[in-house]
């Protein structure tokens, strides 16, 4: 928010909420690190690929399904179910909308098996995690939990808005600087060949 002052000269205005939550950044981001287990003995580096009904996402599944495969690496979808918000908090209709959202992410898991077998990876079977929440926390919270996890891979989508609100929120946004990995960002104007070729 801005103010203008007496003088002409306009000053930005922090709200104590912003304040809150530049205080939470920076204490997150000093927190130490769990460290990557990716190399170490009996450990394979993850791949982790954010699940939805986008197109984009294909792209980084035959990205991240064939950079698995060639680096001796691990598959992994993750399907977030988000609040719903119109959704009144009674307890049987929170149950009833959880219950929906979990059998989609099923029903997602399924179709990206398919996807999976259509372009050529029979041999590949994902490691799968459903979470509750906001996707960005979530995909954090899981990264840093499993510390096999060692690149995010998202697809970009090829609208001329913008690349997508995950690849604005995790690539662009505050979380860039202090994401626990790297994130490849597969465009989502490549074909499968193209991908292929460069994965």
């Amino acid at each position: 928010m801005t103010k203008t002052r007496s003088d002409g000269t306009m000053r930005t205005m922090t709200t104590k909420k912003q304040t809150d939550a530049t205080k939470k950044e920076s204490a997150e981001a000093a927190k130490p690190r769990r460290k990557r287990q990716v190399f170490a003995e009996g450990h394979k580096r993850k791949f982790l690929v954010v699940v939805d009904e986008t197109p984009e996402c294909e792209s980084a599944l035959a990205f991240a399904a064939s950079r698995a495969l060639r680096t001796k690496g691990q598959l992994a979808l993750l399907y977030v179910v988000e609040p719903d918000s119109d959704v009144p908090h009674f307890l049987g209709i929170e149950e009833v909308a959880r219950e929906e959202g979990l059998n989609k992410a099923r029903a997602v898991f399924r179709l990206f098996g398919r996807k999976l077998k259509a372009m050529g990876f029979e041999d590949i079977v994902p490691e799968e995690f459903v979470r509750e929440g906001l996707k960005d926390e979530e995909i954090t919270k899981l990264i840093e939990e499993d510390t096999d996890i060692g690149i995010l891979v998202l697809g970009a989508s090829k609208d001329p808005s913008g690349p997508g609100p995950l690849v604005t929120t995790l690539v662009g946004g505050r979380l860039a600087g202090t994401f626990p990995v790297p994130i490849t960002v597969v465009p989502g104007s490549l074909g499968l060949e193209e991908i292929l070729a460069l994965a």
